[in-house]
């Protein structure tokens, strides 16, 4: 079963293509990077959708180093002539590929190590795929006299919470230990941001920074080793979700619905410069809460195991990590539409359909 099968994710589908200001789209042309990847894939779908029941009539390019999976993954928009895949590795210099198109109207920089492992076993490309990519992208935006450039930054930019705040609102300024290894990911992000920053007062470009909480749902990669994703994947195997620490740690959640929504708000309406965060609504949320939610949806246990050296090499060290939204609600309007239950729920059940 594929996830088009599934009414209630394409419901989640439906729900974010009728948010989506068509008009501003029309016609237009939208470039992806990390266009497979939970955040992206969803992506495609809401414009795709928006595009076949509301006539946006926009060019959806997306970038990406695997052709076969790309394909597996799309496959019901072989014979869109909206869709288009191009072979590139956003770690390698993007302008000059053949393949991609001499005008763009938005580019979405979504490619990232997003998960412990990946940060463990791979933090040069963590940090390359954050900065060269970046920079890439950026190279090709100008080129193709790009309306705006969204780079998606994370709220691990924001550092530790020493008890000076209660959520980490868009002008808070972190700590974080840049000589150890886990640093790569937020650093490279930090300076991700700092070059959309440079690029749009030396090229005079246009830059928008949507700031993501821990993002889930199921668009979500089987290969994802975050504490969140694990849990659900046992959720939805049925059995118990396996809590490796005392789970004290409160974060901001963002059901991917809700995520991309938000990006797109920030996309189409954000301020030139602006970063703004999203997150889901009544999802500042206790790991070990997470958990039973979690283990309640399959009437399991929740159990404890400490982890092994190279997951506790990538583990965030963040204790509380929420967001303030309030920028983005005021100034953009912009109103999340999940609460925790209701996209666990989601993500759940979409998952138990199409495994």
């Amino acid at each position: 079963m594929h996830l088009y099968d599934s009414e209630l994710y394409m419901q989640d589908v439906c729900a974010v293509a009728s948010m989506i200001e068509v008009q501003e789209l029309a016609d237009a042309s939208v470039l992806i990077s990390g266009g497979t990847g939970m955040i992206g894939s969803f992506l495609v779908d809401a414009l795709l959708y928006a595009d076949k029941h509301y006539q946006a009539n926009t060019q959806v390019y997306i970038l990406g180093r695997n052709e076969e999976k790309a394909r597996a993954r799309f496959a019901d928009y072989a014979d869109c002539p909206q869709f288009h895949f191009i072979k590139q590795d956003i770690n390698e210099k993007v302008v000059g590929n053949p393949a991609l198109p001499a005008k763009i109207d938005y580019v979405i920089h979504a490619a990232s190590n997003t998960h412990p492992v990946a940060y463990a076993s791979d933090p040069i490309g963590t940090i390359t795929a954050n900065v060269f990519g970046t920079q890439y992208l950026l190279d090709y935006a100008k080129e193709a006299d790009c309306k705006r450039f969204v780079f998606l930054s994370s709220v691990e930019i924001y550092g530790e919470n020493r008890g000076d705040t209660d959520k980490f609102t868009e002008d808070y300024l972190g700590y974080i230990d840049c000589n150890t290894m886990r640093a790569g990911y937020p650093e490279s992000k930090r300076t991700g941001e700092a070059l959309c920053q440079a690029y749009r007062k030396q090229m005079e470009m246009d830059v928008v920074i949507p700031r993501l909480s821990r993002v889930y749902g199921p668009t979500m990669l089987m290969s994802d080793t975050k504490a969140l994703s694990q849990f659900i994947l046992k959720s939805v195997k049925q059995e118990d979700i396996v809590l490796k620490s005392e789970g004290t740690q409160e974060f901001s959640y963002a059901y991917v619905a809700d995520c991309v929504a938000g990006i797109l708000a920030v996309m189409l309406d954000g301020k030139d410069g602006e970063a703004y965060n999203i997150c889901s609504k009544d999802s500042d949320v206790k790991l070990r809460d997470v958990a039973k939610q979690l283990a309640d949806l399959a009437d399991k246990q929740v159990v404890f195991d400490l982890p092994d050296a190279t997951e506790q090499a990538g583990y965030s060290k963040a204790t509380k990590a929420t967001l303030d939204t309030t920028k983005l609600r005021t100034e953009l309007g912009f109103v999340p539409q999940y609460d925790m239950k209701t996209g666990l729920s989601h993500t759940v059940q979409v998952l138990r359909e199409i495994m």
